[in-house]
């Protein structure tokens, strides 16, 4: 879900003449925010911004946004593994998942 949403809001901005990668900024207030919240938030668990929230998280949402909207820009999703090298670029930035989310009390941490 994650890298077709990527895949989608890269489209968009290509189709909307965006010129430059580093003009795409995702904040809490942005679509493609509020879709990844709905999709692996979907009971309002934990708050958009809040402490669960891993700190480089929308960082990492951004870089992955650039880094697809550069491969179309520049043509290479003609080829047909274009998506490999963005995903060897943004596993790089993967942190462990936190102990708390592993926990089966998860959920009662958060109320």
């Amino acid at each position: 879900f994650y890298y077709i949403q990527m895949e989608k809001y890269a489209r968009q901005a290509v189709s909307e003449g965006v010129k430059n990668g580093d003009d795409l900024h995702v904040s809490a207030d942005s679509e493609l925010y509020r879709v990844l919240n709905l999709h692996y938030n979907r009971n309002n668990h934990i708050e958009v911004w809040g402490p669960q929230v891993p700190s480089n998280f929308r960082f990492v949402v951004e870089q992955t946004l650039r880094e697809f909207f550069k491969a179309i820009q520049e043509g290479r999703d003609a080829e047909q593994s274009w998506k490999k090298s963005i995903y060897k670029i943004i596993s790089r930035l993967d942190d462990p998942v936190p102990e708390y989310f592993k926990s089966p009390n998860f959920l009662e941490q958060l109320e």
